[in-house]
């Protein structure tokens, strides 16, 4: 049995990483509920888009624009796929950053010519160890996703697209069910696709309505071009908020567990060091009668 010493420094040094299991429980809680108001807060302008491409595609149905294009004469295994990695910057999120990477690796297959763009320091490392050309990093981003570096991630990804450096592009992140419950998301991101934006059932919908008239100035092709990557952008940005409030949430779970087992680890060494000090007890008074019957006995 370990001494009463022993025990306490164990005992010290699980209440030592309590706090920190504690402390980094609430900070994911804090920073997952900044976050989730900053989507909420940029979720109509965003709304607002999709809308507007979705009522240019019906009233310009015939338009030719780049970034509805989709090689459909190739087969995906044919096509150069620009793939878009959100992981962490740090662990001790549970199998958080592993789902992304498991996801990553079964798209990486699919393509026999593939453009990496990583985000988050996890899936750098793994990316490098596994010996695989990461073509951009966007470094500090996903401890702090905010609408102007989604920006500056978009126009490295459109431009990209547009000069037929890949064919197409998409996106692996991590979506929220609920509070209790998180998938990893395989999204393309270009080029977009007219049945998305067009219900099945608009038609329907819409046949008593009268049809408004929308002139496009110079032409539905350039509004198009302006608005297409701002649409790319809301989504970019989303999707980082999301993969955000999952890694905290994730975070959050992992510390809350980690709390409890350390609360179950000090009630177990709680009562080791009591038996222990027992026994401790136990020995000494039986050293001290077998010490007192000795004395007598000499006499």
């Amino acid at each position: 049995m370990p001494s009463t010493k022993e025990i306490k420094e164990r005992i010290s040094s699980v209440r030592d990483t309590l706090k920190i299991t504690n402390a980094m429980y609430l900070i994911s809680s804090s920073k997952l509920k900044k976050a989730k108001k900053s989507l909420a807060d940029t979720e109509p302008f965003f709304y607002s888009l999709q809308s507007a491409v979705t009522r240019m595609l019906r009233h310009a149905p015939d338009m030719k624009s780049p970034f509805f294009y989709d090689n459909e004469d190739k087969d995906d295994t044919d096509k150069k796929a620009g793939i878009l990695v959100v992981t962490a910057d740090k662990g001790l999120a549970g199998a958080y950053n592993h789902n992304v990477i498991k996801i990553m690796d079964q798209e990486l297959l699919k393509y026999k010519d593939s453009r990496v763009y990583c985000m988050g320091q996890i899936g750098e490392h793994y990316l490098e160890s596994r010996g695989v050309e990461i073509d951009k990093e966007f470094n500090y981003v996903v401890q702090d996703p905010n609408l102007s570096r989604a920006r500056r991630i978009t126009e490295q990804l459109v431009d990209d697209y547009l000069e037929h450096r890949v064919d197409k592009i998409i996106m692996i992140y991590t979506r929220m069910e609920n509070a209790l419950t998180e998938t990893t998301e395989v999204r393309q991101l270009l080029p977009l696709r007219r049945e998305s934006f067009i219900d099945p059932n608009a038609a329907r919908i819409l046949a008593d309505v009268p049809v408004e008239t929308i002139k496009f100035v110079p032409s539905p092709e350039d509004v198009m071009r302006r608005i297409a990557p701002e649409y790319v952008t809301g989504f970019v940005y989303g999707a980082l908020v999301e993969s955000f409030c999952c890694e905290q949430n994730a975070r959050m779970t992992a510390m809350q567990a980690a709390t409890d087992a350390g609360d179950e680890m000090l009630k177990s060494l709680s009562t080791e060091y009591n038996r222990a000090r027992q026994a401790a007890i136990t020995q000494e008074i039986t050293e001290i009668v077998a010490g007192a019957r000795a004395q007598a006995e000499s006499r």
